[in-house]
């Protein structure tokens, strides 16, 4: 399967088997964290023996945090200490479940805290209650491989959005909450980032960029994979914000593997708990949500704006309650550096 529709058609043949306790709408619930984790799942498994063999050496021992040091051995910025790999959980069909949440216990703090913001520990009890368990794990061992060698950065994030289109049609939901298509994002980025190319292309250049409705993190990725692509030597740090745990859990565990600091992305609402209050940066880039209603945040934004004015975010007032795409806009402003730092 070298083409990504390929793996959508298989993980979504995958989901069918799903079908009877879980409805069509409820299949993202279990596939989108499985899919997720198969994927942490590859990119660990060429140092898997390693890693286990550096933390029995070196548990109870004088070191007491041993994170920097596993993560060394992995070649990431995350680690998993069990025993377990997708393979091995399909070796002991008896104990699947008991064995698969220990497995996600294993990994690292960064990589668990945001695992856990999809929830999945009901669904795996339920899927094991109703036998799909070992069924789901073994087609995911045995039939798909997601490591970057085989899957790259950009053909996850397709799969991604395309899993997440074909689950919100199955709820009859739209997809725009989530996901931009890449075409549109590749053309803003060109746009934000062409005048400024003089700029990024010299040696040790590091700049930021943020986006307060990141979704699944489309944005980040093109805009990282454009920067890397024009100076080699340039780095961006990317910052996001989402309110949906399925899209922050997905664009967390995307920017972990790809060595982003995990704790860029928060899982918040922009407008009443700004994750990165005081923080500026050098880019603002988004497709903030349009026609969405913010009367569940009118209160705390009609009170920063009635005591802060321009001190605060929102000093150019507020739209109608049900278009809050206004309201993203003077939040990303707010956060732009000056022109005279660079911003």
């Amino acid at each position: 399967m070298n083409n990504f529709n390929d793996k959508v058609n298989f993980i979504w043949s995958i989901a069918e088997l799903l079908r009877g306790p879980w409805k069509p709408n409820q299949y993202k619930d279990v596939m989108l964290p499985l899919v997720v984790l198969r994927r942490l799942d590859c990119v660990l498994e060429p140092t898997k023996d390693q890693v286990l063999e550096k933390y029995n050496k070196m548990k109870g021992g004088k070191v007491k945090n041993l994170d920097p040091i596993l993560n060394t051995v992995s070649g990431h910025q995350f680690h998993n200490i069990s025993r377990f790999t997708f393979k091995k959980l399909k070796e002991d069909p008896d104990n699947i479940a008991a064995n698969l949440a220990a497995y996600i216990k294993g990994f690292s703090g960064n990589a668990r805290n945001i695992f856990d913001q999809f929830g999945f520990e009901k669904e795996i009890e339920k899927l094991d209650r109703n036998n799909r368990l070992f069924l789901v794990i073994s087609k995911f061992a045995d039939d798909i491989d997601l490591h970057p060698d085989k899957v790259s950065n950009i053909d996850m994030g397709y799969i991604f959005e395309e899993l997440i289109r074909r689950f919100n049609e199955a709820s009859n939901e739209e997809a725009g909450d989530h996901f931009t298509p890449r075409e549109v994002i590749r053309l803003m980025v060109n746009l934000i980032f062409l005048p400024d190319a003089d700029i990024l292309t010299k040696k040790g250049i590091i700049k930021s960029l943020f986006d307060p409705a990141c979704g699944t993190g489309g944005m980040l990725s093109v805009s990282d994979e454009y920067v890397h692509d024009l100076n080699r030597d340039a780095g961006l740090a990317v910052f996001g914000e989402d309110i949906n745990e399925q899209a922050y859990a997905i664009c967390g565990s995307d920017m972990l593997i790809k060595g982003q600091d995990p704790d860029n992305i928060a899982l918040g609402d922009s407008f009443t708990a700004d994750a990165f209050k005081g923080r500026h940066f050098d880019y603002m880039l988004a497709n903030p949500p349009f026609g969405v209603e913010w009367k569940a945040e009118e209160d705390a934004i009609k009170k920063e704006h009635e005591e802060q004015g321009f001190g605060g975010r929102f000093g150019a007032g507020y739209p109608r309650v049900s278009d809050g795409s206004l309201l993203f806009l003077q939040h990303m402003i707010s956060k732009m550096k000056p022109v005279g730092e660079g911003g």
